[in-house]
């Protein structure tokens, strides 16, 4: 027998925010998306088209002067990156982003992957650390810088 999963409306996935003390506003000038924040972190919900769903427009993350940051993954070390700074991301600092994105995917009825619940997920990964190399179109090995 299938088991059939309800997903919530946009309206009701915001009351469930609100109702779990989610910090829930309207973005100015901007119809159909919501700024959601809690505990420091971060992120933009869109009401689809028809209304009945909602989706991310921003990946969770944490808040660094008023703006959701991204997460970089530099091989031994993490960092929150914004439009104007970049900063090391500290154990709290992943915590709570890893904490906010599962209970936000929890309250909104979404999908909880397994590598997202082993821990926070990069929106970035950057090993290399030589500058311009992602940009060339030197073979590896071949004696290029």
């Amino acid at each position: 027998m299938a088991i059939k999963v309800k997903h919530p409306t946009f309206d009701q996935i915001v009351s469930e925010l609100r109702a779990h003390k989610f910090d829930v506003r309207e973005l100015p000038g901007v119809a159909n998306e919501v700024f959601v924040q809690k505990n420091g972190v971060g992120a933009i919900l869109k009401k689809s088209a028809d209304g009945k769903t909602a989706s991310l427009t921003a990946n969770p993350g944490f808040l660094l002067c008023g703006e959701i940051s991204r997460l970089l993954d530099r091989g031994n070390q993490k960092f929150l990156k914004t439009s104007k700074l970049e900063v090391p991301a500290t154990a709290d600092h992943l915590k709570a982003v890893h904490n906010f994105a599962e209970e936000l995917r929890e309250r909104a009825g979404s999908e909880s992957l397994y590598n997202e619940s082993l821990g926070t997920v990069s929106d970035v990964y950057l090993y290399d650390r030589v500058k311009g190399r992602e940009h060339s179109t030197e073979v590896a090995g071949s004696g290029g810088h």
